[in-house]
């Protein structure tokens, strides 16, 4: 979240801002500048009633004391016009507090909806094809074969059913099986091992974390996942939370804005979030508070089941474990200073790179441009993994630098060493990495001709003495 202060002195900061992650385009500016005109209206609207109201107080308060100064003189007439004033202020309070109130929430779900400005030197654009590769690691392996999908793979071994997970489920979900699932297993374990070792030449040192799955309304707020993309997400009700919210949603046009808006009230007190990612828990550990700059940076690492809608997404990856409602992923998240933070984000690259270069998996690492990266983002790398099924690079990770942006939301501080005021902490969060589009990735790259999938080096110790992945008998 944006501190309104710095709308208020450099309006022309976020306008630009804007104006970038919208392409550069003309439209982009005049919805900013109509944007900042709006939030600085608000602002002013806002604090003319708190002075109002201030004022207001302050001038009961005094009224007060000077009644009883009035009849300590027993000057009845002065104190009777004087409590007469003090009743007409205190009719004035209800509605000015009401006012400020709605000011206040108005003006920070305005501030809730825009996204983080990007960093000086993030590249222009408007989509994907106007990212910026920046390195590559290894090269494209030949085969003397055609390669095969990971699901043409998975399934031919069968120990990779779609079917009977859309029998329990529906479409989006996988049930692996045999070594395919210790394969998953494996990877998993070993990017925990990897990112969880004592810190050397930079990489390592993360503090490996088991936090919940079920999270608050603030929680998610506070990464930015609310409210902009709550339709992307799992929200999870008690029997008596969908009673709840069955009432208040009645008689309502389903999906209308009318039933969104009661649906909203019903769920703002009943239920929980299951994460998207592990970044919401492990960033939000620490919300409303203040550390101190000796903690800092704290290292975080997570392997968690991870559950997204993908409401968006109608049409793309249907087959296979691309794009899952429910996926595995270690996640990793750094709590730094501001000076720190740009280091930290190229360190955190250097840790995702890391495993897949253990595991000896053709990648490439591109900067997103500004029309393409994520809500809350000031710079993203994404790194994306070599397919030969697909002959295509795929997203494996995602490693952003968010400044101050989820700090605000959450109001976590730090105070620094030299004994100033407490700062916000700046927030980074990345994949380290994808544990199923690992596993895509793995079937991919060492796939026999025969079918069997040879166990990467790495993962050998993982599995039990299992060299190579064969059809079930």
């Amino acid at each position: 979240m944006h501190d309104i202060k710095w709308i208020r002195d450099e309006p022309d900061g976020l306008i630009t801002a804007l104006v970038r992650r919208g392409g550069g385009s003309d439209e982009a500016r005049v919805a900013a500048e109509a944007l900042v005109t709006k939030l600085r209206g608000l602002d002013e609207a806002r604090r003319a009633t708190l002075t109002q109201l201030e004022t207001l107080l302050a001038r009961r308060n005094a009224a007060s004391k000077e009644i009883g100064q009035a009849k300590a003189r027993k000057d009845e007439a002065t104190a009777s016009a004087l409590m007469a004033e003090v009743a007409e202020l205190k009719e004035k309070v209800p509605a000015l507090e009401a006012e400020s109130k709605r000011l206040d929430k108005e003006l920070e779900d305005e501030l809730a909806a825009i996204p983080n400005a990007p960093l000086a030197e993030v590249p222009p654009g408007a989509d994907e094809h106007d990212n910026v590769e920046k390195s590559r690691f290894g090269a494209a392996r030949s085969y003397a074969f055609t390669p095969k999908q990971h699901f043409e793979v998975g399934e031919a071994l069968g120990q990779m059913d779609f079917e009977t997970a859309a029998k329990l489920s529906g479409a989006r979900f996988v049930v692996n099986k045999g070594p395919l699932a210790r394969l998953e297993r494996a990877l998993g374990q070993f990017f925990l091992d990897t990112h969880t070792a004592p810190e050397q030449d930079g990489i390592g040192g993360y503090m490996e974390v088991n936090p919940p799955l079920l999270v608050r309304d603030e929680a998610m707020f506070g990464t930015a996942q609310l409210p902009k993309f709550r339709d992307d997400q799992f929200f999870v009700n008690t029997v008596d939370g969908v009673e709840a919210v069955a009432t208040e949603t009645k008689g309502f046009e389903p999906f209308s804005d009318e039933f969104k808006s009661k649906l909203t009230e019903a769920m703002s007190y009943q239920g929980r979030w299951l994460i998207p990612t592990a970044e919401v828990p492990l960033t939000n550990l620490v919300r409303e508070s203040i550390l101190s700059e000796e903690e800092l940076p704290l290292r975080l690492t997570a392997c968690t089941p991870c559950f997204r809608a993908e409401a968006g997404a109608a049409g793309r990856d249907t087959r296979g474990m691309i794009r899952q409602h429910q996926f595995t992923k270690v996640e990793l998240v750094s709590i730094t200073t501001p000076e720190k933070s740009a280091e930290e984000h190229e360190r955190m690259l250097a840790c995702a790179e890391a495993v897949l270069k253990k595991l000896d998996l053709h990648y490439r690492v591109v900067t997103l441009c500004t029309g393409d990266m994520g809500f809350a983002s000031q710079k993203t790398y994404d790194i994306e993994v070599w397919l030969p099924g697909q002959g295509a690079f795929r997203e494996i990770s995602s490693c952003s630098v968010c400044g101050d942006f989820q700090a605000r939301r959450m109001n976590a501080r730090y105070r620094p060493a030299e004994g100033k005021g407490p700062r916000f902490v700046h927030t980074l969060n990345g994949s380290g990495v994808a544990v199923g589009r690992a596993l895509v990735a793995v079937l991919e790259t060492y796939q026999q001709e025969n079918g069997a999938v040879t166990v990467p080096d790495a993962l050998l110790p993982y599995m039990g003495g299992l060299k190579t992945i064969e059809k079930l008998k």
